[in-house]
């Protein structure tokens, strides 16, 4: 699932030698973190945030349903 987010990240960022992913696994769930410059951020997130929905949404839909639920963070790095 880790390259499934990457591979759509990684198309719309321009900074792609700087983009870290974090995983964080529970019981029950797995989040992704992306974490972007902040001059990725508008392309990955999108306009009114559609973009960064859609991958949620593919996401989510790829996911196996009797595996844990993914959910993908996308934050700013701080410098």
């Amino acid at each position: 699932m880790l390259d499934l987010i990457r591979y759509i990240v990684e198309h719309f960022a321009d900074d792609k030698e700087h983009i870290e992913y974090l995983t964080e696994e529970t019981e029950n769930d797995i989040t992704v973190t992306v974490v972007l410059s902040a001059s990725d951020m508008g392309k990955v997130i999108g306009k009114q945030g559609k973009i960064a929905k859609a991958l949620r949404t593919i996401v989510r839909n790829a996911s196996p349903r009797d595996g844990k639920k993914y959910n993908v963070e996308i934050k700013e790095r701080e410098e």
